[in-house]
């Protein structure tokens, strides 16, 4: 994904979000044969077949009652943060009061207001710390309300394509709003922009969904039939042939894992001591060809000590292949560092005046 993503960030002003659609659920088995005969025994003129298409409502309305039993259990975990400029979503994480929401609902400010997605009277709460890099901070609420439900936190590990999903959140300053739909795919690699108080941050390994994210929805849980949160609504795709607009039916979640490696530092520690996120240790820019299109990554600097620099990577050297990944723009190499980790070993191959090289670079952690 390139930096043309649009956050699901809580500036009602300036958004792009999606929405969608869910999915069909199948009919139950016991459903269709209870009660069906066997063709002779005793009760079979008692026990009509109940046909597909009676069954059918049987399964809807289950499927309802799963719904609904998710919401209740979910969303009094689920708030609203009002700063000064800003409106977003977050999720209740424990009974202290920490709230983790999107780096960029928070931007630059320090005090919000919160108020429970179920109601109640706003409660003041302030910044812990935010990681713009994996766009996640989190808050504290400086009083914690009576009834004050943590929400759980699931295994992204364990989350597959089309598997139903509820994103909830306020999307347009709707408080308590949900919609529904599926993953669509997991392990997506997106970057966003900076335009409208993004953070610029690549994100990996993050949930694609179908459920509708809009404007507001950010920070919000993206939600298993388990009442689990899997993810945290945080990106909508905006397709540049529609002018930037908005691709409906395309959303991205940050993993529940990242969120909890996130959090727990940042509640234990004031701040991100072990990112888990690989980095060259470089400042590089995009370059271009003859003809003015990316051709790669030009190193700025490459800080003494570091993943490049010890490799024999030095500034004016330009990047152009990093293993098997082709890097033509600060934003590819960005997204091929996204999908590994401190210590892997990778080839990095770059051109140094008329002489392309090959170093195989250890790399950093950011």
């Amino acid at each position: 994904m390139d930096a043309s993503r649009a956050r699901a960030r809580g500036r009602t002003r300036s958004r792009t979000r999606r929405l969608v659609l869910p999915l069909a659920a199948g009919v139950c088995a016991a459903a269709l044969t209870a009660g069906c005969s066997s063709g002779s025994g005793s009760g079979a003129a008692d026990a009509p077949e109940r046909t597909t298409a009676q069954a059918a409502p049987l399964a809807a309305n289950d499927l309802q009652d799963d719904y609904q039993a998710v919401i209740k259990d979910v969303l009094p975990s689920v708030v609203q943060i009002d700063a000064s400029e800003s409106l977003g979503s977050g999720v209740v994480y424990d009974d202290k009061g920490h709230i983790v929401t999107n780096a960029h609902v928070v931007g630059e400010e320090t005090s919000f207001q919160v108020t429970a997605a179920t109601g109640g009277q706003p409660v003041a709460a302030r910044l812990v710390a935010a990681y713009p890099e994996q766009d996640l901070a989190v808050i504290r609420l400086e009083s914690v309300p009576d009834g004050l439900r943590p929400a759980a936190f699931g295994d992204s590990s364990t989350v597959e394509m089309g598997q139903i999903v509820l994103a909830m959140g306020s999307p347009l300053g709707l408080s308590g709003s949900v919609t529904q739909g599926i993953v669509s795919a997991t392990g997506r690699t997106v970057s966003e922009g900076r335009t409208g108080g993004g953070t610029g941050a690549t994100i990996g390994n993050m949930v694609q969904t179908s459920a509708a994210i809009n404007p507001g929805n950010s920070g919000g849980a993206l939600v298993d039939l388990d009442s689990r949160v899997i993810g945290i609504p945080t990106l909508a795709a905006s397709d540049p042939q529609m002018g930037g607009g908005s691709a409906p039916g395309i959303g991205f979640a940050i993993p529940a894992s990242m969120v909890r490696t996130v959090a727990d530092q940042i509640i234990e520690d004031g701040k991100v001591t072990d990112s888990g996120r690989a980095a060259l240790d470089i400042t590089g820019r995009t370059v271009l060809d003859d003809e003015y299109e990316p051709a790669g990554v030009a190193v700025v600097e490459a800080e003494a000590g570091g993943a490049a620099a010890d490799a024999g990577l030095r500034a004016g050297d330009v990047i152009t292949r990093l293993a098997d990944d082709d890097i033509t723009t600060i934003t590819s190499l960005a997204e091929s560092l996204a999908d590994r980790r401190p210590g892997d070993e990778v080839a990095v191959t770059y051109v140094r005046g008329t002489a392309t090289r090959k170093a195989e670079v250890t790399l950093g952690e950011m």
